[in-house]
């Protein structure tokens, strides 16, 4: 063995590089391991990312083409013409649906606009752009990585806000997760729709500032315009919003939507939309003096009008009767589901009866009401609530103890305010804070409503005058918390109406106006404290006595029969059992009633007998054309006959030509209706008709106030509404049905008339003709009043039968006209001849003209306490209730 130096030398070097083989051989070894670790985790971390994905793919809801439309929809109210009248939103319904083809109709530069500036690749890309996504990651990367350039495409921008709409509220995991099934669902839309139906989507969902969903709202309230009107300029600037409404809204923002509308317009033209001359002239056009002029116009603050907020009522509680939708889903389905509603509202009835209430002219005086509520919050965190009741008790006590809440000016109710909250001891420096309620309105108020009697359709409807503050306000024509006590209106409705239709009494039925009681001892008094002696059916309606009504619901009718007909024939629907009663004759009933159903009741009588529900709307359609509700045929059924109606429509001409309710007659139209007052003149009522139309209007304090000695304001409005409204309509005469005959009778019994007998020609039901003769009259010659002139009063009517004693004996009352202005003369003195039933003359009782003849000198000259009277029958005072209902 060779131990030389030099051996031993490089045995040492070999073993040396062995041990370096070895090391480099581990080395190799442990980096080959490495590799092959990280090309497996690389592996599991790409599988579990797949597993992961797909895990939140699978969880993507399941939608349709359907469920990436917007949801809220303007809801349109038209009338028949189909004429928008308004408009119903919510904060998420502002939008009103525009297809592709209606948005391009003459150009195609607002979805190119919006292309532009929000994903120029749009008509490239499959749903996902992902050389965006490269692009908005080095962006971030090399802003320190701050992602804020987004890669959304307008597919995935629609599903977010149609799809995944509460994205603004996510966070960490969630928008992750989110953002990867937007993605899924862009890619899988992207292969159902076409491009222009995506952007059709999109360009009807998205928010473009000022409340506006869609560009067709945004058209409308920045430029007043439809959208396919908008020029370059314009399209600009709405695509210019999208992106944050609130810094480029080009009312609040016009400078920071400039900017951006000159980055959509230099985007359109370096895509290729738009040439240069195009671009120049946009960039040139002066758009936003013309954003700011039609904004104060196009600015939506005006509340609904009582109309509408009666028929919002009358559909939500359609939907619910009629749909099963509960409160909640009836509101929603009306404020956001795009519907159509067909209005019955008439645009020029509603816009003369707006002009003639809301007239001051009209009213006898000006004076204010006040609503008020009032809470203070101490310093200490208890809450002390005031109420109107409170106020009221305040002013009465310190201030003006008759009328407490009605006030000569605003002025003077902000000095009641104000005193009232000095003595409620407020420290404002020591903490307390004061939410305050108030509401001035003008005094007195009044409510009307017109309708179509052969439809039912409601053509009108006033709910109160002055300026109307909010929506669903207090509609004293519909709400039943407005409803008043319709005082001698009633008469028609629980009387007479009734008696007729069972027979029970004729128009020509004698009636004794004479001092009378209730059960309770308590005295039925008319409004001018007298009594005229026996009259008949036809003069108590006229002069509305109101003896002879409670007589005749007491003694002929009934309490009970007279109830049934006024709650199921005639639907007043605030009557309740505990108005069975007399006072039911004079209209004191426990609730009041409503306008709109009084008004019906009448139109009823106006149809030949036969009660319509009051409609609002024909037709309910749903976003997509479908009928929802068809409104169109009304529920009917028969009141009372027809004979019936045209006989109350008969004695209530009366009470226009020459009765209580002489200021409401037309000058050429056929004219029918009855007065109604309550006590004190709180309340002051007409419900009257034509052949075309019945109208009802209310007026009065809303704290009740009396308004004895104001006259007949409220007849002056029904008239001058009422010849407006006719003014090109033809002259037409109630219509006779076959149900009706006419038969010369006794003016004093009502029975077939003889030779001696003072005959009138009266109408009767076919089946209540007389078939009885009368006895025959001694009559004496009446004594001569001072100051009037003598006639006979056996003067017969219309048949001209000479005057003098008549055989036989008195069997019948005595004559009611001695002694100057009687029942059928309406108090009227004088000697000029009067008619029969047809007449419509003027005279007094002594000289023909009878209850009949529509005449009476009082009357016909502005009398009647309806007129504004209350003098005696002798002066041509009326008899009309003036403060019964409440007794």
């Amino acid at each position: 063995m060779n131990y030389g130096k030099n051996n031993l030398s490089r045995r040492k070097k070999n073993i040396s590089s062995k041990k370096r083989m070895k090391k480099k051989r581990v080395g190799v070894r442990f980096f080959k391991a490495m590799v092959i670790c990280i090309l497996l985790l690389g592996v599991i971390c790409v599988i579990g990312a797949a597993v992961f994905a797909k895990k939140i793919i699978d969880n993507a809801p399941a939608v349709s083409a359907d469920d990436i439309l917007p949801k809220g929809y303007t809801t349109n109210i038209v009338d028949v013409n189909g004429t928008t009248i308004d408009t119903l939103k919510d904060s998420d319904s502002n939008r009103v649906y525009r297809t592709y083809d209606e948005i391009t109709a003459n150009n195609d530069f607002l979805p190119h606009a919006f292309v532009a500036i929000e994903d120029e690749r749009f008509y490239e890309h499959n749903g996902i752009d992902l050389q965006g996504i490269i692009r908005a990651g080095f962006v971030g990367i090399s802003n320190g990585f701050n992602f804020s350039e987004g890669a959304s495409t307008l597919t995935q921008q629609l599903i977010k806000n149609n799809v995944f709409p509460d994205f603004i509220n996510e966070k960490g995991f969630d928008k992750v997760e989110r953002k990867l099934q937007e993605q899924y669902l862009a890619l899988q839309f992207e292969k159902e729709m076409t491009k222009n139906e995506i952007l059709e989507a999109y360009m009807n969902t998205i928010n473009l500032g000022q409340g506006c969903l869609g560009v067709q709202t945004a058209a409308t309230r920045y430029f007043n315009k439809d959208v396919a009107d908008l020029t370059l300029s314009e399209c600009a600037v709405i695509a210019a919003i999208t992106q944050n409404p609130t810094r480029f809204d080009p009312v609040k923002n016009p400078e920071e939507n400039a900017k951006r509308r000159g980055t959509v317009l230099g985007n359109m033209l370096e895509q290729g939309y738009i040439d240069q001359a195009q671009y120049d002239e946009a960039m040139a056009d002066n758009v936003y003096d013309r954003i700011l002029e039609t904004s104060a116009i196009t600015e939506d603050k005006t509340p609904y009008s009582y109309f509408t907020d009666a028929l919002i009522e009358d559909i939500i509680e359609d939907l619910k009767d009629q749909k099963g939708y509960s409160e909640t889903q009836a509101y929603n389905l009306l404020y956001s589901g795009g519907l159509t509603i067909v209005s019955t509202q008439d645009l020029t009835i509603q816009q003369i009866c707006d002009e003639v209430t809301s007239d001051p002219d009209y009213y006898p005086t000006t004076e204010y009401g006040l609503e008020f509520a009032l809470t203070i919050h101490r310093a200490d965190g208890t809450a002390e609530n005031y109420s109107k009741e409170q106020l009221k008790k305040f002013i009465s006590e310190n201030i003006d103890s008759r009328n407490p809440l009605v006030f000569s000016s605003e002025d003077e109710a902000m000095e009641a305010i104000e005193a009232y909250k000095d003595t409620l001891n407020i420290d404002e420096e020591a903490g307390d804070t004061v939410d305050e309620n108030y509401t001035i309105t003008l005094q007195p108020q009044v409510s009307f409503v017109v309708m179509d009697q052969a439809t039912g359709y409601v053509k009108a409807i006033v709910g109160g005058r002055g300026t109307k503050t909010g929506n669903r306000t207090l509609n004293r024509a519909t709400a039943e918390s407005a409803a008043q006590q319709p005082g001698s209106c009633f008469k028609i409705l629980s009387t007479y109406g009734p008696g007729l239709d069972q027979g029970q009494i004729t128009l020509a039925t004698p009636v004794e106006d004479k001092p009378y009681k209730y059960e309770s001892g308590q005295e039925v008094h008319n409004s001018n404290n007298r009594y005229i002696g026996w009259t008949t059916v036809r003069n108590a309606i006229k002069q509305s006595i109101n003896t002879c009504a409670v007589e005749t619901l007491t003694e002929v009718v009934g309490p009970a029969e007279g109830y049934e007909y006024v709650k199921d024939n005639f639907n007043i629907t605030t009557i309740v059992e505990d108005d069975m009663n007399q006072a039911l004759a004079l209209g004191g009933i426990t609730n009041g009633v409503r306008n709109i159903d009084i008004t019906a009741a009448f139109a009823s009588i106006a149809n030949q007998g036969t009660y319509t529900d009051p409609v609002m709307y024909t037709q309910i359609l749903d976003h997509d054309g479908n009928v929802l509700i068809d409104n169109s045929v009304p529920s009917t059924h028969q009141a009372i006959k027809d004979s019936t109606a045209y006989l109350l429509t008969s004695a209530m001409e009366d009470v226009v030509n020459g009765g209580t309710g002489t200021s409401a007659r037309l000058d050429n139209m056929a004219t029918a209706g009855k007065t109604g007052s309550t006590n004190d003149y709180a309340d002051r009522w007409f419900c009257g008709f034509t052949p075309y139309y019945t109208a009802g209007i209310w007026g009065g304090y809303d704290e009740n106030k009396s308004m004895s000695g104001m006259g007949s304001w409220h007849l002056r409005i029904w008239n001058t509404i009422m010849e407006r409204i006719h003014s090109d309509l033809d002259e037409k005469d109630f219509e006779v049905p076959s149900s009706v005959k006419k038969a010369t009778i006794c003016r004093k019994t009502g029975l077939l008339a003889v030779s001696s007998c003072p005959t009138v020609t009266e109408y009767f039901a076919t089946d209540e003709l007389p078939d009885e003769h009368c006895s025959g009259h001694v009559v004496s010659r009446p004594s001569t009043p001072s100051g009037g002139s003598s006639s006979d009063s056996s003067t017969s009517e219309s048949s001209g039968s000479s005057s003098g004693s008549g055989s036989g004996t008195t069997t019948t009352p005595p004559d009611s006209n001695t002694g100057g202005g009687g029942a059928e003369s309406g108090g009227g003195g004088g000697t000029a001849s009067g008619g029969g039933a047809e007449s419509g003359g003027g005279g007094g009782a002594a000289s023909g003209g009878g209850a009949e003849s529509g005449g009476g000198g009082g009357a016909a000259s502005g009398g009647g306490a309806e007129s504004g009277g209350g003098g005696d029958a002798a002066s041509g005072g009326g008899a009309e209730s003036g403060g019964e209902t409440a007794q």
